[in-house]
């Protein structure tokens, strides 16, 4: 299986062949490369492993860590960093972005529609059992009104390539999406180790990603809210897996991080607790799941969450960000009719495509999948972090009869799709330049307008010929660059359209 490489150099890899002229070389690369192919063709051949290391001090140096668990040993690795960036035309990125602000739009009218009237059930566009028996599905917030009527103000969209004009979706991740703060940091140290190649490259901006989404949260305060809110962001605390992100973007945005034992509620409304006594909050960005925040409510054993703050929640005293119950749009079970919302709600033929998917509950899509697991990736419809799921092509005989044990015991636990060939991009290993897979994570903010921060965390497969990006199971991160040729027309106008 063939992968498209997005700088197209072929099997001359980084260096120019022998023979063969500057010109003919440049010819081989992709045009949104040849800038960088051009400055790194007169970069002297030690720079960029002197840079690497560099790179590792950096994110030594200020902490840049992700959580695994599951594992005997230290649970906390720094993220792997690549300091070859991953390069997308301003045209590529238009398209994208206007796909991107479609998809958002219709979840977030499909999660208001599910807890109001319903519509979508009514119509046999999605089975009924797969929203109302979904265990993600919050039957509390059933007819609560909140503001905007906007459910994901914060969302993270996987995509892959396959080819130079064919993009898909690969996951929603509608609920909690992390891994911004990557995306902000790979670009302080890509400028901090290449000035001079920023200065030959036109690269559209990043920084201000932590003023947008300040600016969303603000938007999104409860109507009686007449003075400028106050905004928290509220953290389960030090072990969490992101807690990095979250110290990182209360910083940047210049708002108070919290825990629940910062938070007291009464005559439902939102205090914070600060040196000068109580602070009302009236938006809160939380990266505490569900079950955990209010324990009045969902879990009882919960020592994380805030007593009666759902109760303040349904008196739209406070706005929570994401809302309460938007898991059910992050379920892979509802992957797979995200188009058919789209159609559904907007009127329109979605932008961005699913990548093909067998659903397991579907007696046809079973039996096909049983007799080509060899070939296909299967993944647990509650899964996530690269956990959960069989890479066909990848796995031994014994792990592929292990995994069809599993799926004939729960199929409507898993779907089923294809082996895409991902894209490739040129990334620096142990042996030099060689390709290896990525994804790409953009992040689209919902407020009083629709933001999307030109690029987002490009997410790499680092061993040799894996699909898995996951930083969890081996994957490291790029910076991804958006050319500002058509770009800076998009950030002038707000990026609203």
């Amino acid at each position: 299986m063939t992968a498209f490489d997005e700088m197209d150099l072929g099997p001359a890899a980084i260096q120019t062949q022998a023979g063969q002229s500057q010109s003919q070389a440049a010819s081989s690369v992709r045009a949104p490369y040849r800038d960088y192919k051009r400055w790194l063709d007169a970069a002297p051949s030690d720079m960029l492993d002197r840079r690497r290391q560099e790179a590792d001090l950096l994110f030594r140096r200020l902490g840049i860590t992700f959580a695994v668990y599951g594992e005997g040993g230290d649970t906390e690795r720094l993220i792997p960093f690549d300091i070859v960036p991953r390069i997308i035309s301003a045209k590529e990125w238009k398209r994208l972005r206007r796909g991107l602000k479609q998809r958002v739009k219709a979840l977030n009218a499909f999660l208001d529609d599910i807890y109001h009237k319903r519509e979508i059930l009514r119509a046999g566009t999605i089975p009924e059992d797969l929203i109302l028996r979904n265990a993600a599905y919050v039957n509390h917030m059933r007819d609560v009104t909140i503001a905007r009527q906007t459910y994901t103000h914060i969302a993270g969209i996987d995509l892959v390539r396959t080819a130079e004009n064919e993009f898909y979706v690969l996951e929603d991740n509608c609920r909690t999406p992390s891994g911004v703060s990557y995306m902000l940091e790979n670009r302080e140290a890509m400028m901090r180790l290449f000035p001079d190649l920023f200065a030959q490259v036109r690269v559209a901006p990043v920084g201000h990603y932590p003023d947008a989404l300040l600016q969303t949260l603000r938007d999104s305060a409860p109507p009686h809210c007449e003075s400028e809110p106050t905004v928290a962001l509220l953290t389960p605390g030090v072990y969490n897996s992101a807690y990095f992100e979250h110290v990182f973007l209360a910083e940047q945005m210049g708002i108070e991080l919290v825990e629940g034992g910062d938070l007291t509620v009464k005559d439902d409304i939102v205090y914070m607790r600060t040196v000068g006594g109580l602070k009302r909050v009236d938006v809160l960005y939380r990266r505490l799941d569900d079950d955990f925040l209010d324990p009045k409510v969902f879990r009882k054993d919960s020592m994380i969450g805030i007593p009666g703050i759902f109760a303040a929640y349904k008196a739209g005293n406070i706005t929570l960000a994401n809302a309460v119950g938007t898991g059910v749009a992050d379920d892979k079970s509802i992957y797979p009719y995200v188009p058919d919302m789209v159609r559904f709600y907007l009127g329109e033929e979605p932008l961005l495509a699913n990548v093909p998917t067998y659903v397991l509950r579907r007696p046809d899509d079973l039996k096909y999948t049983l007799e080509h697991l060899a070939e296909l990736v299967v993944k647990e419809v509650h899964g996530s972090g690269g956990y959960g799921m069989l890479v066909g092509p990848k796995s031994s005989k014994a792990e592929i009869e292990t995994f069809r044990a599993k799926i004939v015991a729960k199929p409507e636990a898993y779907i089923a799709q294809p082996t895409l060939a991902l894209s490739t991009c040129p990334t620096f290993v142990e042996s030099g330049i060689a390709p290896r897979h990525v994804d790409l994570r953009p992040f689209v903010l919902s407020g009083e307008t629709m933001r999307v921060v030109p690029g987002g965390l490009t997410r790499v497969a680092l061993r040799e010929g894996s699909l898995v990006v996951n930083s969890s199971q081996g994957g490291g991160t790029k910076d991804t660059w958006v050319l500002e040729e058509d770009a800076a027309d998009d950030i002038k106008a707000g990026e609203d359209d």
